[in-house]
């Protein structure tokens, strides 16, 4: 479902070429939950801006579904971003004004599904992750942190997107929050035969995970050990 080969991303600094990702390779198949780990500054952000095309590789390829985006011309990257790929981010991103149907509905908006098709399909997507009724028309600054995480994946999910990346989905949420979006998005994957792939530092995460990577000093390896610590 998604193939990475040889993915480099360089850039000069000074007299100095650096590159957080250098020659990065695997694969996932549909309905994986994968994490990658790493420290900070270890090249984790930079490789999901790659695999979610807000970003172009200097060389190597990724493919989603069969398409290779790194060939795509910036118009049909758009569309991929909006269709193909489905974002969760550490700080949420809620539009805060926003109730959290309201942003839910927001990206099938974009995409031009129908009025009557979003408030369906958000209200099924907030029942999905476990928010009740009366919690979908909170406005979004008035829900806890681990309740703005769970809008932000049902956002992710509103478009029925191929691959949902997650970059420290857990990184603002105390132990036991992070714990129920652990099993949240690794339900998903296993329910909903979505591919999620998340980047993070948290081991309880990583530790969840179908497969897990660590990315050190733009290098991806994999742990061959379930639940082994991957430092």
């Amino acid at each position: 479902m998604l193939t990475v080969t040889n993915v480099v991303k360089a850039f000069n600094s000074g007299d100095r070429t650096i590159k957080p990702v250098n020659g990065v390779s695997f694969s996932l198949a549909q309905g994986t939950f994968a994490a990658i780990l790493g420290k900070s500054g270890s090249g984790k952000s930079t490789l999901l801006s790659l695999l979610g095309a807000l970003d172009k590789a200097t060389s190597g390829d990724v493919v989603v579904d069969g398409v290779n985006i790194s060939a795509l011309p910036d118009g049909k990257l758009t569309a991929y971003r909006c269709h193909d790929i489905g974002f969760v981010f550490q700080q949420y991103n809620l539009i805060p004004n926003l109730s959290a149907k309201e942003n839910v509905m927001l990206p099938m908006e974009f995409a031009g599904v129908s009025h009557a098709e979003r408030s369906r399909r958000a209200a099924e997507l907030l029942n999905q992750v476990e928010l009740t009724e009366e919690m979908h028309a909170r406005k979004a600054n008035r829900l806890s942190g681990g309740m703005q995480q769970r809008v932000a994946i049902a956002r992710a999910l509103a478009n029925q997107p191929k691959l949902v990346l997650a970059d420290e989905p857990t990184g603002n949420l105390d132990d036991e929050t992070g714990e129920l979006i652990i099993a949240l998005l690794r339900q998903l994957a296993h329910e909903k035969k979505t591919t999620i792939l998340v980047v993070t530092h948290d081991h309880a995460l990583a530790a969840e995970a179908d497969r897990k990577f660590r990315l050190a000093r733009g290098t991806l390896t994999e742990d061959p050990a379930p639940g082994g610590d991957a430092g």
